[in-house]
């Protein structure tokens, strides 16, 4: 394997990841493809050949890991891989916070930007308060009796309010009436243990777009998912099933890739709403914009992911490659974003 090089002095690097998701030191393609661990696999074993130090830490319900880690091994920076804390979804800000107020830099958004990223009704208020476009949509919380709102018509979107990775997500998640509607918040209440979403279902073509940076952004090529083979009578959504199943993917031609036949107007505004929703929402490092952009032009912001999937070949990092940054690049990036960043700017 050729050594690749880092681009400034080798760094120490605490990588934190769920304890369950420790990758081993080798793995052959095979079982990298199909493992959990091919994140932070891709991550750990890249930062490595380029030289860093990385020690690989399994985070689970204790901080007390994490001090251990930062006062015996005095770590330049975490390099945060984090998900959740204690199996917690919305926990990983917390996790951020205590970097912060422990003064070790780290990679990735900062704790104010996860909270209001990972609640996707406080970012749809917030984007409609700087007039960015989001379906209209209600609160379902749990333990209480939900009534849709005259205002939302169907079809309408039911999903968690803070989960990711397209958890609790299927073709039974648009629904055409009442009784179907009900039947999936319950669902969602039970099977996700989170409060649902309930929002309008926007018809159009998917779209993801990748953001670094902290003050200055960089927007990476407007990438598409594409659904070549999937029958005519089903959503063209991003179902759970779709996202981690390799075969429903090949037998129903599910791909993804840059985005065609966008004008230079539509791009633009594209990368423009893009940016906005980054400031509006405090991100900082890098994050994915998830759009729909419906057969009249019209651009929809569904949700912002801060910290997004970046294995090797996941659509941040295909499309970081296709502005010309190299994967070894793209960690590198993120790495010394993470150095520069001033958690106090937002005090």
């Amino acid at each position: 394997m050729t050594r690749l090089r880092a681009t400034r002095r080798p760094l120490r690097i605490l990588a934190l990841m769920h304890e369950s998701l420790v990758p081993p030191d080798a793995a052959d393609d095979a079982e990298r493809a199909a493992a959990e661990w091919k994140t932070e696999y891709d991550v750990v074993s890249t930062l490595r050949e380029l030289g860093h130090e990385v020690h690989a830490l399994g985070v689970g319900g204790s901080l007390g890991d994490i001090r251990h880690a930062v006062t015996a091994w005095k770590p330049h920076i975490a390099f945060n891989l984090l998900e959740g804390f204690d199996d917690v979804a919305t926990w990983d800000q917390n996790v951020v916070a205590y970097l912060e107020l422990s003064g070790v830099p780290y990679t990735g958004c900062n704790a104010r930007g996860l909270l209001l990223g990972r609640d996707k009704a406080i970012a749809k208020r917030l984007l409609t308060s700087h007039r960015i476009a989001v379906a209209d949509f209600v609160v379902a919380p749990r333990g209480r009796q939900f009534r849709r709102p005259r205002r939302l018509v169907f079809p309408l979107f039911v999903k968690s309010l803070t989960l990711d990775a397209s958890i609790g997500i299927s073709q039974a998640s648009v629904v055409e009436d009442d009784d179907k509607l009900l039947e999936r918040v319950r669902f969602i209440h039970e099977s996700t243990g989170t409060d649902a979403l309930v929002e309008r279902y926007i018809e159009g073509r998917e779209l993801y777009v990748g953001v670094l940076g902290n003050d200055r952004l960089q927007v990476l090529p407007i990438w598409e998912l594409y659904f070549e083979d999937l029958p005519e009578d089903k959503r063209r959504i991003a179902t759970e099933r779709l996202k981690w199943s390799l075969s429903y993917q090949k037998k129903h031609g599910i791909d993804s890739g840059a985005a065609r036949d966008l004008t230079p107007e539509l791009e633009a505004r594209i990368r423009d709403t893009c940016k906005r929703v980054y400031r509006a929402l405090m991100l900082s490092g890098c994050a994915r914009i998830d759009l729909r952009l419906t057969a009249a032009g019209r651009v929809y912001v569904i949700e912002a992911n801060p910290n997004p999937q970046i294995s090797r070949d996941e659509d941040f990092a295909q499309s970081a490659l296709v502005a010309g940054l190299t994967y070894p690049e793209l960690l590198e990036r993120i790495v010394r974003l993470g150095l520069r960043w001033e958690p106090r700017r937002l005090g």
